[in-house]
């Protein structure tokens, strides 16, 4: 009977939760519709100016076309793959610095004040640096992508490294483990969902700091679209391109979280 009433009540709560997320995807769905509305709307009835903020017609039709033809491809790949790279490298190597700073107490505390430098320096101003450095191609985006994420990646994870309950080191000190051994059996695994959220923060990061990237340097790209598109006021091809990416960011962003998700069911 205890049995019955216990899998009613768990059946109950996965109606909740399913009818939750309904509502939930419905409005998200009703704020996009009204916004995309409203922005026509007053565009049309010139509310806002429609050379510089164009309409969503005349995104959708100037996307069709550029699809149609295939110009936008070569640019919304090279950004793209610019993007993951960026992303994968700084993500891995924002943890592999953690982890140099976790394993001895003296490195981290020499480079502890380059660490808030570094991180309260506006990374755009390293740009011509990275353009002399690596020259004005796909590295320099790819190196500018890395340096805006690996700090952030970096902080977050020292961070949950220091967070681990102590009396788990304890433990295992008690039992004679290596400093190897602990970080294996006790930091990494107490630490890793905060690694994973990372690689939600890291997406919006990657992104800023590729399009900053092709800002300064690109011939090529989304970044370059949107900057030779305030050249020649062609607002609309702005307004696509920004389209194109917050497309673009939203799809990486589902997919690493449905990374998490499986990353967390398979390693609890």
């Amino acid at each position: 009977m205890k049995q019955q009433t216990d899998q009613h009540l768990f059946e109950n709560y996965k109606k909740h939760l399913q009818r939750e997320k309904k509502v939930v995807i419905a409005w998200q769905l009703a704020i996009l519709i009204f916004f995309i509305a409203l922005w026509e709307i007053a565009s049309r009835f010139y509310w806002i100016d429609p050379l510089l903020f164009s309409s969503p017609s005349k995104v959708v039709d100037l996307l069709i076309t550029r699809f149609a033809n295939g110009s936008i491809f070569s640019h919304l790949s090279i950004t793209l793959f610019e993007t993951i790279l960026g992303f994968i490298i700084g993500t891995i190597g924002g943890i592999l610095i953690a982890i140099l700073l976790w394993s001895s107490a003296r490195f981290s505390k020499v480079m502890d004040p380059y660490l808030v430098v570094f991180n309260a320096m506006p990374k755009v101003a390293l740009g011509p640096i990275l353009i002399v450095a690596f020259g004005p191609g796909y590295f320099s985006i790819i190196a500018m992508g890395f340096i805006i994420s690996v700090i952030v990646t970096t902080l977050v994870v020292y961070s949950a490294f220091n967070e681990v309950d102590p009396n788990y080191e304890k433990v295992l000190k008690s039992f004679g483990a290596s400093k190897s051994q602990i970080f294996k059996e006790a930091i990494f695994p107490a630490a890793l969902p905060a690694m994973i959220s990372t690689l939600k923060v890291n997406v919006g990061l990657s992104w800023v700091g590729v399009i900053v990237g092709e800002y300064l340097v690109s011939k090529e790209g989304l970044g370059y679209l949107i900057i030779y598109g305030f050249q020649v006021f062609d607002f609309t091809l702005v307004m696509a391109s920004l389209v194109i990416i917050a497309i673009l960011a939203a799809i990486m962003y589902k997919i690493v979280e449905r990374l998490e998700k499986w990353l967390i069911k398979h390693t609890t």
